[in-house]
């Protein structure tokens, strides 16, 4: 009879914790807002609000009415739960999904690797020498890595993209070794056929901006590789490539069909890409080995790259003194940590002027392509990194000739050691007030105010949005869902969740034309502060109107400290000719009356910090 699985009951706890957790603080949780809150949550409220998940050739409520299509496609895991769950219950849902993808993907590829029964395997290929009996320990380790890389507070957008890594692994491995028992590209395909259909339907759980280009990357640069090492082509993995290729193309139709068939100029088309000398560029390439980004925040430097780097040290000079050169090469931790230097590499080439040059010429599509996201995959690759380190210390543990030289005592204790490593990796992950670690931040900010009853300035879910305030303000405007407003002092995305038409927003996919045109309303501004008028010409991303005088206007806290000049600068005549109605803003403006608009309500609610002054323009 097996023993309880540990790990298993940690993952079912936590998960019940969330769940319990979210249940009951609700909306008053403390949700990330940059590039969470101010774009996809809105983006996804949108498609709700408006009914078009499924929609064809139809615009979109913002930025004047661009194409349905930028938005996410309908064929997307998380997509479709905004389709049945209200938008707060659908990204707590992403969540908890996200962590069992997680768990679930990693645990299948660790142990299909380590139960691996290969010759080549028992040498090199797989983590250590392969156990030859089903192992409780292994099997938590497996599963508390999957928590680890499930609990990562990565893009929370693209939570579980970045889960399903492992999955796509797995799937490739089990499609490559069904194909090395065919005979001839035809039994190849037969074969593997189960695995490549999916292989075809990993889209629906992946994004291909972020993870789906890359794994193509990867996949043809493996069949290249293994053709070399096993001296014999894989028809399987040259179908997996074709699958995933056609899967990607058919999940995110909307996406190629933009890239391939459009040949609107974009935004992309113009931002101004920054580039760094050799030594800044290497620099770069240090500086994000060690730290990684902000949307890929793994706190690794902290406790799990100090683990790899005396193990990497310590396995490389064993092999060193072994004269087993071959292993140093073959070893899959040092497989590891070559992958993270060459996603270091390439995200430094990134900015590199002449590596850009060499794309555009060659590879004109992925002009303006952001192909430094390789650091994306480095999360995972620490995770597993971690795993293979606990996963050969317990088996040397379980080895006849060690245990005969050590105490029962000493012997748990080292197994005791293996699982603190995993769970302290976890609870560091948890217990750091990142970016994106929405589950700490509120359980800080709640304490902090219903226990010891300081007001929180940091606006919680509820807050950031207002629905009741603005179901007020539109039902007093009769709002009728169609006619074009701005925001002043507030993320757009405020509005179009709540069901406004807006001619502003946050989206890095856009005509050109309506850049220019939005700036002409913006100009006056643009043309007081430099630095705002670098950021939106060399960018552009954040469609917004901007101070004349303050860095930013734009506060996601309750009080508006920041704001230095109530004044407005923009060309109100500019705005009235893009079909503008009304600028809904958190500041009330100054200059209304010179600026060419008037006041037509101030509006509060109990249940909003915010306090709305709606502005019109006079008839003439």
């Amino acid at each position: 009879m097996r023993r309880l699985s540990i790990g298993k009951f940690i993952v079912f706890l936590f998960l019940l914790f969330v769940v319990i957790f979210y249940s009951a603080i609700g909306e008053n949780s403390y949700i990330a807002i940059q590039d969470n809150l101010d774009l996809f949550q809105a983006q996804f409220a949108m498609l709700q609000n408006t009914g078009s998940f499924f929609a064809q050739y139809v615009h979109a409520p913002f930025l004047g009415g661009v194409s349905r299509d930028v938005l996410p496609s309908e064929l997307s895991l998380y997509t479709v739960l905004f389709m049945f769950l209200p938008p707060f219950a659908a990204y707590v849902t992403g969540y908890v999904l996200k962590v069992i993808i997680a768990v679930f993907s990693m645990r299948l590829l660790l142990l299909e690797v380590i139960y691996e029964k290969t010759e080549a395997g028992k040498k090199y290929g797989n983590f250590s020498i392969n156990p030859v009996f089903y192992d409780d320990h292994v099997d938590n380790f497996a599963t508390l890595t999957g928590l680890l890389y499930g609990v990562l507070n990565l893009f929370p957008a693209f939570g579980i993209p970045f889960a399903s890594i492992p999955l796509i692994i797995f799937l490739l491995i089990k499609a490559y070794r069904a194909g090395t028992e065919a005979k001839g590209p035809g039994a190849s395909f037969k074969k593997s056929f189960k695995w490549l259909f999916l292989i075809f339907l990993f889209p629906f759980v992946s994004y291909f901006s972020y993870i789906g280009f890359f794994i193509l990357g990867y996949l043809f640069i493996a069949i290249i590789w293994l053709w070399i090492k096993d001296k014999k082509f894989s028809f399987s993995l040259l179908y997996a490539l074709i699958f995933l290729t056609i899967g990607n193309v058919v999940f995110e139709y909307r996406l190629f069909y933009l890239m391939l068939f459009t040949d609107t100029p974009t935004i992309r088309e113009t931002m101004v890409q920054t580039y760094l000398s050799a030594p800044e560029i290497l620099g770069e390439m240090g500086n994000i080995f060690v730290n990684g980004m902000m949307h890929v925040d793994d706190l690794h430097k902290f406790f799990i790259m100090p683990i790899c780097a005396v193990y990497f040290i310590y396995l490389n000079v064993k092999y060193i003194i072994d004269r087993d050169f071959e292993g140093i090469f073959t070893d899959y931790f040092n497989l590891g940590v070559l992958i993270l230097v060459f996603n270091c590499v390439v995200y430094g080439l990134y900015y590199s002027e002449p590596v850009e040059f060499v794309i555009e010429t060659l590879l004109p599509p992925l002009t303006g392509f952001q192909y430094n996201r390789t650091i994306f995959f480095n999360p995972f690759i620490w995770c597993v990194l971690l795993f293979i380190i606990v996963y050969r210390c317990y088996k040397k543990n379980s080895d006849n000739k060690f245990r005969r030289h050590k105490s029962k005592g000493a012997l748990n204790f080292m197994l005791f050691m293996q699982y603190v490593v995993i769970l302290v990796a976890i609870g560091i992950v948890l217990f750091t007030p990142t970016r994106y670690n929405d589950l700490y931040r509120t359980a800080l900010l709640t304490a902090r105010q219903e226990l010891f009853h300081h007001e929180n300035d940091d606006l919680n879910y509820r807050e950031f949005y207002s629905t009741e305030l603005f179901d007020k303000i539109k039902k007093d405007l009769d709002y009728n869902g169609e006619d074009y407003c701005v925001a002043y002092g507030m993320h757009p995305a405020i509005l179009e969740y709540n069901g406004f038409y807006t001619l502003d927003g946050y989206l890095g996919f856009y005509p050109q034309s309506y850049k220019e045109r939005f700036r002409e309303v913006i100009a006056p501004a643009l043309e007081r502060m430099e630095p705002t008028r670098l950021y939106y010409d060399d960018w552009g991303a954040r469609c917004y109107l901007y101070s004349g005088s303050d860095l930013s206007i734009v506060m996601a806290t309750k009080s508006m400290t920041g704001v230095t000049d109530t004044d407005i600068y923009i060309n109100a005549q500019s705005l009235k000719d893009l079909h503008c109605k009304y600028i809904l803003s958190r500041i009330e403006i100054s200059n209304a009356e010179e600026t060419g608009i008037e006041l037509i309500g101030t509006y509060e609610d109990k249940s909003s910090p915010y306090t709305i002054y709606v502005y019109g323009f006079p008839e003439t």
